[in-house]
């Protein structure tokens, strides 16, 4: 194989049989230019020139190496560790992403993530992710990142790993959705709510999971009257947040939906008690 451009030290485009490839590699393109020849012992990673990879080579010519490299090393971490292929646009989003942030952290530009708590527990593994990714990031270049960024690479991982376009966006608002239902609880119930507990980790894992819309649970009519009669308050709050969520995002739950959640009210209410 040989080089048709070098794009930097660590990456560079080549030709093999009329289709354009980018290979990278650390250090594949040290002192070399084209036409020579390419070391096939230092080829890490190679990717296709179709059209979506236009805007990769792009970024490869243009966004600082350390940062590109950073990338890589993050994104075969997460494969390694989900034991999956990342969608290929993690190589775009992820990269582009890492070096605006280094950009704004080496300006002190600090951009806090309201949706930390949510993310965390919705998305745990990739959660654990971007907390590994941001610990490369100071061991490397000495740039300490607030954990508020692992939760923004939590959602282009998770993004790649559903392999959807429009992943990211459904991943932000259903986040959003259990945090407007938590401040609704919060709220009503007139209680702060401790984020650490188990009773709200178990909370906002089975909003998700309606939200999600994931098949409701059932309950016989006898059980739910009870829950209803003898957990009013919580039960009642549970509608305040499920009207909410039916008026803003047409998202209905069923009584027994209700019923489960006014359960889970129920500990937090027991435990501020």
């Amino acid at each position: 194989m040989k080089i048709n451009r070098v794009l930097n030290n660590n990456s560079i485009v080549i030709k093999d049989k009329g289709v354009e490839k980018i290979l990278i590699g650390s250090g594949i393109a040290f002192q070399k230019g084209k036409n020579d020849i390419v070391d096939p012992n230092k080829i890490e990673k190679i990717f296709v020139l179709e059209k979506e990879n236009e805007k990769f080579k792009e970024l490869l010519s243009t966004l600082p190496e350390e940062h590109i490299m950073l990338s890589e090393e993050v994104i075969s971490y997460a494969e390694n560790t989900l034991g999956i292929q990342l969608s290929n646009h993690i190589h775009i989003s992820l990269t582009d992403h890492l070096s605006f942030a280094i950009e704004r952290m080496e300006k002190g530009i600090i951009m806090k993530n309201k949706l930390l708590n949510e993310i965390r527990l919705l998305y745990k593994q990739e959660f654990e992710i971007g907390l590994w990714a941001i610990d490369l990031v100071q061991k490397r270049i000495g740039i300490h990142f607030p954990i508020d960024e692992a939760a923004y690479l939590a959602i282009h991982i998770h993004t790649a790993k559903m392999k959807s376009s429009s992943g990211h966006e459904k991943i932000a608002e259903k986040a959003q959705i259990v945090q407007n239902m938590i401040t609704i609880i919060s709220s009503e119930l007139n209680m702060e709510i401790d984020k650490g507990s188990i009773s709200y980790q178990r909370l906002v894992t089975h909003l998700d999971f309606l939200i999600s819309r994931k098949g409701s649970q059932q309950l016989d009519g006898e059980m739910f009257e009870m829950i209803k009669r003898k957990y009013d308050k919580a039960f009642h709050c549970a509608e305040k947040a499920a009207s909410f969520v039916e008026l803003e995002h047409n998202i209905n739950f069923s009584e027994s939906d209700l019923a489960y959640v006014a359960l889970h009210l129920q500990r937090l209410i027991n435990e501020n008690s």
